[in-house]
């Protein structure tokens, strides 16, 4: 497939960092792609508490609908699908995906994690009325006072249970396979701390009217929550083929820019190693859009006698400037003919904050 066209910046992934990232940079009248294929981890929230400006909390699907739709209107444009290579050309990059390319001068790469999912029936049903959980620093005040499980391959769900025990006096740890690694030193501090340690491995784990069983040798616990301890896929492979630096995890290393070890590849969000929370990752998705444009600034084309503005320098490099805020006799394009991937249909408690923030902000002032 031809390129016609070379981006300013093209933004892999998009949960809140790439949506993020895509909006600054546009507000940086800067021409923008986002390839997504519409599986951010944050759309699985079934309701988010501790992010800001929501005292009744949101869903995950609901709020990334709101930032593509806010993205959307600053003109940035949308490819569905899955990113399988970037590539280094003397322009900058090429970006590949499932139905299409694009040269860029720059890439944002926001592509998260994954869970390691617990083997058991309905899970999506557990995740979305949360019985399992992931993410204590999320929602453990969700879970004040109640039992709750924690399963681990490993030592990390020690962390995790001594973490829980601010919350509740009933936890529980649970291994899925015997010993795994944790040690008499841990044993000694689950039990200083009150956390029940199930030495005998879990067998099973079932959803059951709203709580979660976990049949362990000839016994079964009842729990009000789980939390999965048994780990994350770091989706930074496609940084890695070029050449990126990564840690003994998978986690990209940045700068203080946000930038990989691969000049003009940038990375923000669970992609590099932090607190997995919204907030940090839009935080660090802002960080890295500054930074882009800023290097972009080095290399754009001098101005021509045109009056100035985004028409001038895109006639200089031959990429369509993107329409202003509001306009819509232009409006982004939809490359390769996508829409972004449906996160939820816009809600009317965030549309009436985000569907006209002009409006919304002039409200604020009375």
């Amino acid at each position: 497939m031809p390129i016609d066209r070379i981006f300013d910046a093209v933004v892999i992934g998009g949960g809140p960092a790439g949506l993020t990232g895509a909006l600054y940079l546009a507000r940086f009248r800067r021409t923008v792609l986002l390839v997504d294929e519409g599986r951010s981890r944050a759309a699985r929230i079934p309701r988010a508490h501790n992010y800001p400006g929501f005292a009744e909390g949101i869903e995950g699907a609901m709020l990334v609908a709101a930032m593509q739709h806010q993205a959307l209107r600053h003109g940035v444009n949308f490819a569905v699908g899955r990113a399988t290579s970037i590539e280094r050309k003397l322009s900058g990059f090429e970006v590949v995906w499932g139905g299409g390319r694009a040269a860029a001068r720059s890439v944002l790469l926001t592509t998260g994690i994954s869970d390691i999912e617990p083997v058991m029936p309905h899970l999506a049903d557990a995740v979305r009325d949360g019985t399992l959980r992931y993410c204590p620093p999320c929602d453990a005040y969700e879970i004040i006072d109640q039992a709750v499980g924690v399963v681990t391959d490993g030592a990390k769900g020690v962390a995790e249970a001594l973490f829980l025990r601010h919350f509740t006096a009933r936890v529980t740890l649970f291994l899925t396979r015997r010993n795994a690694g944790v040690t008499d030193e841990d044993r000694a501090r689950l039990a200083d701390a009150g956390v029940t340690f199930v030495e005998e491995p879990t067998r099973a784990i079932r959803w059951r009217d709203g709580t979660i069983v976990i049949v362990h040798g000839e016994h079964e616990t009842v729990c009000d929550s789980l939390y999965c301890a048994l780990g994350v896929y770091v989706h930074s492979e496609l940084a890695l083929r070029i050449g990126a630096r990564r840690d003994d995890e998978g986690f990209l290393l940045i700068d203080d820019h946000h930038e990989t070890s691969v000049e003009g590849l940038y990375a923000a969000g669970d992609v590099v190693r932090g607190l997995n929370q919204i907030t940090v990752a839009t935080g660090g998705a802002t960080v890295a859009a500054s930074e882009m444009h800023r290097a972009l600034l080095a290399s754009d084309p001098k101005p021509s006698s045109e009056p100035a503005g985004a028409g001038a320098r895109s006639a200089a490099d031959g990429v369509s400037p993107p329409s202003a805020p509001g306009d819509s006799s232009t409006g982004p394009a939809r490359v390769g003919g996508g829409e972004p991937p449906a996160a939820a249909p816009m809600p009317a408690s965030v549309g009436a904050e985000h569907a006209d923030p002009d409006a919304a902000a002039a409200k604020a002032t009375h």
